[in-house]
């Protein structure tokens, strides 16, 4: 089988943020793949939009937007929130009569039915309380909670109302989830992420019957930003196309772990559903306590 190496890598961004979180990828990948940003609505790009917290209309939206970015092989990035937008976008785009995308990397996020500690609780209404959360788990910087900061009042203002939007996202999304995939799937987390751990992540492999495998790279939660992580995904997406695997990233189906869970999502119209060099590369061995090994 020729390998096939995809034409983009379609990136959704972590919540609150928008394209600029990959602006600097495709230097790292040079011509091939393009990297295309997909902010959603309500962000970046497309500020001026209503802000969607519901899964089905927010899917409807994207594959509205990037359904023409399917007609050559591709890829899917997401990083925390954008994880899980692109593990249905994966799931939608398939069962919608879309070109599914060759593999699927997930960035910083445990698999949907792990609770988030970032969604345990609900958000507390007063403003300030909520930044002085955020601030504790790392997501804004400390001088967004400050005091009669005008510094602050623009965090409460402009930030604020996107941070909650995307919380709310995030528990839709995990509350419908879609089931596994029938592309590959590569996890990546950082190795000091303590909302994402390597650990919690690796399970993932409960959602990628074809093919699952586990990086992890240097640094916390917002690992995104460093160029480790496109080098990482340059190299996983050449090595996977010269091994002949239609570009993704896979390791043998006997070493998957046969638990599956089941698709949370409600049938839709049309039959859809809803829903500085890296030190180690961990691969998932369900054999093996804790299901890792280190090649």
């Amino acid at each position: 089988m020729t390998g096939e190496r995809p034409v983009r890598l379609l990136c959704f961004p972590h919540a609150g943020a928008g394209g600029a979180a990959f602006a600097r990828w495709q230097s790292v990948f040079g011509d091939h793949p393009q990297v295309v940003p997909l902010p959603l609505p309500g962000r970046d790009t497309r500020a001026g939009e209503p802000r969607l917290t519901d899964p089905t209309a927010l899917m409807d939206d994207l594959l509205c937007r990037a359904g023409p970015l399917t007609d050559a092989p591709y890829a899917l990035y997401g990083h925390s929130l954008g994880a899980l937008v692109a593990h249905h976008f994966a799931h939608e785009a398939a069962t919608a009569g879309y070109r599914p995308p060759v593999s699927v990397v997930l960035g910083a996020v445990q698999p949907p039915h792990l609770p988030s500690p970032l969604l345990r609780h609900e958000l507390p209404a007063d403003d300030k309380a909520v930044l002085r959360r955020l601030v504790s788990w790392g997501l804004l910087p400390e001088r967004a909670a400050l005091e009669g900061e005008d510094t602050a009042g623009l965090w409460r203002r402009r930030v604020l109302p996107v941070l909650r939007d995307d919380l709310l996202l995030a528990h839709a999304l995990r509350a419908g989830a879609a089931g596994p995939l029938d592309m590959p799937v590569l996890a990546v987390a950082g190795r000091a992420d303590t909302l994402a751990p390597p650990g919690l992540v690796a399970q993932w492999r409960q959602y990628a019957p074809a093919g699952f495998a586990l990086r992890t790279v240097p640094g916390g939660h917002f690992f995104v930003r460093e160029r480790r992580l496109p080098e990482l995904l340059a190299r996983a997406l050449d090595a996977a196309a010269a091994d002949g695997c239609d570009g993704r990233p896979v390791i043998p189906q006997s070493t998957i772990a046969p638990s599956r869970p089941t698709a949370g999502g409600r049938t839709r119209k049309g039959g859809r559903r809803a829903g500085s060099a890296v030190h180690s590369d961990q691969y998932l061995h369900p054999q093996e306590p804790g299901g890792r090994r280190d090649f």
